[in-house]
């Protein structure tokens, strides 16, 4: 199986180098036909026509709509978004934090539960999604939590796996069933929830008075 980082853009054919700008056009308005139309009406051809480039030159670039729809988001939201800024619950709060202006004006509602469906049927996708947007998300926060726990903020026999879905599960459920917004203060209240079922009893004493 191919590695990640060739599943979604194919190595440029020998000859001419392949132009950067065309590369930023699309993409600009791939995010445009995902936004005003959505996963089910995104095309190609529509992205080619407003990139101001041709349908094969899209093509050579990314070998189908969906292989550009997950380098789109990931152009949106970022691979490894969650800092190291010294303050655990400023982390968290700053990575999962990325999903709210990312996906919150219904973007996410529209393209994520499409996708998401297409990854069980195309395997080098589904490593594209994973590979590129998915994983390294997910590892950089495991990296915040874990320097939680080397501070003293987070117990040390927390399950980092369990905490991972749990801040990341409260944006991605309203994203795909659309009963709730991603509003803008979601991750710090997801945060500070999960922070009080496993932050120590020196991080409660340090920040008890701001919740």
């Amino acid at each position: 199986m191919p590695s990640p980082e060739n599943t979604s853009r194919p190595a440029p054919a020998r000859g001419r180098p392949r132009d950067p700008r065309i590369d930023a056009a699309v993409q600009g308005a791939a995010l445009e036909v995902l936004e005003e139309r959505g996963y089910a009406g995104f095309t190609l051809d529509e992205v080619a026509h407003r990139a101001g480039t041709s349908t094969p030159a899209v093509r050579r670039r990314w070998r189908s709509r969906q292989h550009l729809v997950v380098d789109t988001l990931l152009d949106r939201i970022g691979p490894a978004p969650t800092p190291d800024t010294g303050c655990t619950h400023c982390d968290l709060i700053a990575g999962i934090g990325t999903l709210s202006p990312a996906f919150g004006a219904g973007l996410g509602r529209r393209v994520l539960p499409a996708l998401v469906a297409d990854l069980a049927d195309d395997p080098e996708l589904e490593a594209a999604f994973f590979g590129r947007l998915f994983h390294p998300r997910r590892a950089s926060t495991a990296e915040a939590l874990r320097r939680g726990v080397e501070r003293g903020d987070i117990v040390p026999d927390a399950d980092v796996d369990l905490l991972l879905d749990m801040l990341g599960a409260t944006a991605y459920y309203r994203l795909l069933f659309g009963h709730l917004p991603v509003t803008p203060s979601l991750a710090e209240d997801v945060v500070h929830v999960v922070m009080a079922g496993v932050a120590t009893d020196s991080w409660r004493s340090r920040h008890a008075h701001e919740r």
